[in-house]
């Protein structure tokens, strides 16, 4: 089985399957894609994934705010943690710093940040980290929120190897989406070869950066599978092998509560 460790399924353009997610996931299950964790990035949204998580017993959730989401409901420590505590929760996030489309004094994201991190030690679940333009603020505000008590994700990584060993020494993962199948990707290829089969992951980051033959199409669950493809070519390995390595890192991960589905 192949999980899709990060997508956002109420965000899917569905024309292509008749207005149907469950076609979607029937086509990401054709494919070996079993599982599912869909990310939250804005709040006011979260009952919409419960929702979709309730109607499809191969969904995980997270709770969020992405950093560059304007925010009609205030991501506080207080709501992050009462909201956290649904039984279908695995994870806090998306969070994180993004100083690519955001200018001038950004305090206001560094402490949504640390929301997060802090609602994640409450809860004892691990994070989902975005970082953009921004690595030496996040590797910072990680170590000093003590973010390494519960760990977490890097996800759709595009960083340095020095980034990535900054991150595993804090106890999370490194997750690559559709971007690492790209032929300018020289570097992040690089990386992926370098990172331990024990601390990877795979996402679509559906329905955002499909990945080869895909490239430049809405994405959707299903294309994990060539992530995984690309992922084991590359490496020299099995589709095989990363499929079991990626699930059971995801499990580790996000099912240590016994959140089983």
């Amino acid at each position: 089985m192949i999980i899709d460790s990060h997508c956002h399924l109420d965000l899917l353009d569905l024309t292509p399957f008749n207005g149907e997610l469950g076609q979607a996931l029937e086509l990401a299950q054709s494919k070996g894609v079993g599982q599912f964790l869909c990310v939250s990035v804005d709040l006011e949204k979260f009952p919409k994934l419960v929702a979709i998580a309730e109607r499809y017993p191969s969904i995980y959730l997270s709770v969020g705010s992405h950093p560059s989401e304007s925010e009609k409901v205030d991501s506080t420590v207080e709501l992050l943690t009462e909201l956290g505590r649904h039984p279908l929760v695995v994870a806090i996030g998306e969070t994180g710093l993004d100083y690519h489309y955001n200018t001038g004094d950004l305090e206001w994201q560094r402490t949504r940040f640390r929301h997060h991190i802090a609602a994640a030690k409450a809860l004892n679940k691990p994070l989902i980290i975005h970082t953009r333009d921004a690595r030496e603020d996040t590797i910072a505000i990680l170590k000093e929120e003590g973010a390494a008590a519960v760990g977490g994700v890097m996800h759709c990584f595009t960083e340095t190897w020095e980034i990535a060993q900054a991150a595993m020494e804090l106890g999370f993962y490194i997750s690559f989406s559709g971007i690492v199948t790209f032929k300018n990707a020289i570097e992040l290829q690089a990386v992926a070869k370098q990172v331990p089969l024990d601390r990877l992951l795979i996402e679509t980051d559906a329905p955002y950066l499909a990945p080869v033959p895909h490239r430049g199409k809405p994405n959707h669950p299903a294309n994990v599978y060539h992530v995984a493809e690309y992922i084991a070519q590359l490496r020299g390995i099995t589709i095989e092998e990363v499929a079991a390595a990626t699930t059971d890192n995801f499990k580790k991960l996000f099912c240590s509560e016994g959140v089983s589905r």
